[in-house]
């Protein structure tokens, strides 16, 4: 049975973001989630926990192989949530954070968020969105992603994780290299826990500025599975 593609996306976005890349994969299985930390109400944001649950949710519906894409902070939900037993064949971070257990994605940026984030106690806001997620994205693209964006859940940034999925499944890292949201430094660090690595020409929204290359880099990670 042909593997599914399960794609996690990342902190203030939704599953809206991923459609340029679906369109490239029209003959896969895609499935998508969204995620509870991401929102527009502050008190009803749901935490890593809830996202987890979510990621969870969707692999007990899905039957098969699933090959599980986690975009930025999406690769924390899907490395808490992931396990052989819920049919998952590979983990994919997409300059995503692969942290460890304990490990949070503030704790991982050394207690400290970017200059680029507006951090409150129920939500973080992103101020300069254009140049930190979508360089190298068409401008009207790029205006359409924004008018998307939500607030982010603050604990779902600071629980730490409890399980870490690729220490016991195969997992890809893609490198973007010219993502302005994770340092290349930092997404090759966190790189070295994964099996494979792979490099995009990129910044932190391939699946909006480089969908075909994208998909073309999934193809790869779906051949391998079967």
């Amino acid at each position: 049975m042909p593997a599914t593609l399960l794609l996690v996306h990342g902190a203030w976005h939704t599953s809206w973001a991923w459609q340029p890349l679906i369109a490239e994969l029209s003959d896969i299985d895609v499935v998508t989630v969204e995620l509870p930390s991401s929102g527009t109400d502050p008190e009803a944001l749901g935490d890593l926990t809830a996202d987890a649950d979510v990621v969870r949710a969707a692999l007990a519906g899905i039957e098969g192989p699933v090959v599980v894409v986690g975009h930025s902070y999406g690769g924390l939900p899907i490395t808490e949530a992931a396990t052989a037993e819920s049919g998952v064949a590979h983990l994919v971070y997409l300059c995503a954070f692969q942290l460890d257990v304990g490990d949070s994605l503030v704790s991982s940026l050394g207690g400290e968020v970017p200059p680029w984030q507006e951090i409150h106690e129920t939500h973080v806001r992103v101020t300069t969105p254009e140049p930190v997620f979508y360089n190298g994205v068409d401008p009207e693209l790029t205006e359409q992603a924004v008018a998307r964006l939500h607030l982010q859940s603050t604990r779902a940034l600071t629980q730490p994780l409890s399980r870490a999925a690729w220490a016991e499944l195969p997992s890809t890292y893609i490198v973007c290299e010219r993502d302005q949201a994770i340092p290349v430094f930092a997404q090759e660090a966190m790189s070295a826990r994964a099996g494979t690595v792979l490099r995009l020409d990129a910044g932190h929204s391939p699946f909006l500025s480089q969908p075909a290359e994208l998909a073309a880099v999934l193809r790869k990670v779906l051949d391998q599975v079967g």
